[in-house]
C-alpha cells in the first residue's frame, strides 16, 4: 500500500516506519526533520506542517491510508495542540480523498476497574494535559461520520523491546498480564498497527494491544 506516515522520526512513528517498510509498503514519511530518516528504496521523505490543512491535504493526496503518530512539540497548551492539530489532519485526510486514517492513541482513555486511567490518578500530572488532549481526539473521531478511522491505544507502558508478534488485542479496557502489568514493546505495537492496516478489523473503533 501507499502510506503517508506522520511523525515518522518519533519514538513510535519510527517503529511503524520500520515495520511498514519491512513488509514492502511504500511510505511517504512526513517529518519536521527529514535528515533523521533512513534511506530506503520504498521511502519518500517529505518535510511538512500537517497542522496546515491545505499543506497536509497536498501531502496526503494519492495515498491509500494516513497513519498518524503526531504529537505537538513545544506547545504551551498540549491539550489545544492535540485537538486543533488533529482537526486539521482529519479535514486534510478528507480533502485529499484518502479513505483511511489510523491514529497512534494513548492509554489514558482506557478503562481499568470502571475508571479511565487519566481519571484514576495513575497518570503523572506533568503528562495529564496532553493525555486529555489525545482523549479528546478519540471523542472527536467517534463523532466522525465520513472517515474510516482507527485509534490504537498502547498498554500503560510502551518501551523498546522485542518484536514477538505475539500479543493480545482488546477494545476500551486496559490489558493486564498475569503479573498485573500492562505493557507492550514499541516493536509489537507497530506490528499491531500494520496488521490493522493490512487486514482492517477495527473500522471506526478504538482498540488496544498488550501482553
Amino acid at each position: 500500500m501507499k502510506i503517508a506516515l506522520i511523525g515518522a522520526t518519533g519514538f513510535i512513528g519510527s517503529a511503524i516506519l520500520t515495520e511498514a517498510l519491512n513488509r514492502g509498503h511504500a511510505v511517504t514519511a512526513i517529518a519536521r526533520h527529514t535528515d533523521q530518516l533512513p534511506h530506503h528504496a520504498n521511502l519518500t521523505a517529505k518535510a511538512g506542517d500537517v497542522t496546515d490543512e491545505a499543506q497536509a491535504a497536498a501531502l496526503f493526496a494519492g495515498h491509500d491510508a494516513v497513519i498518524s503518530s503526531f504529537a505537538p512539540r513545544g506547545e504551551t497548551d498540549q491539550y489545544k495542540g492535540f485537538v486543533e492539530s488533529y482537526k486539521a489532519v482529519i479535514n486534510a485526510v478528507k480533502k485529499a480523498d484518502v479513505k483511511r486514517l489510523l491514529v497512534v492513541g494513548g492509554a489514558g482513555s482506557l478503562e481499568f476497574n470502571g475508571v479511565q486511567l487519566v481519571d484514576s490518578g495513575a497518570i503523572p500530572e506533568a503528562w495529564k494535559v496532553g493525555v486529555l488532549g489525545l482523549r479528546e481526539v478519540l471523542y472527536t473521531l467517534r463523532k466522525e461520520k465520513d472517515l474510516d478511522w482507527t485509534f490504537l491505544s498502547p498498554s500503560q507502558t510502551i518501551a523498546p523491546g522485542e518484536r514477538t508478534g505475539k500479543f493480545r488485542l482488546g477494545l476500551d479496557y486496559l490489558l493486564v498480564d498475569a503479573n498485573g502489568e500492562s505493557r507492550i514493546s514499541v516493536e509489537d505495537f507497530a506490528v499491531a498497527m500494520i496488521d490493522e492496516l493490512e487486514s482492517p478489523a477495527h473500522s471506526r473503533q478504538r482498540f488496544t494491544v498488550g501482553y
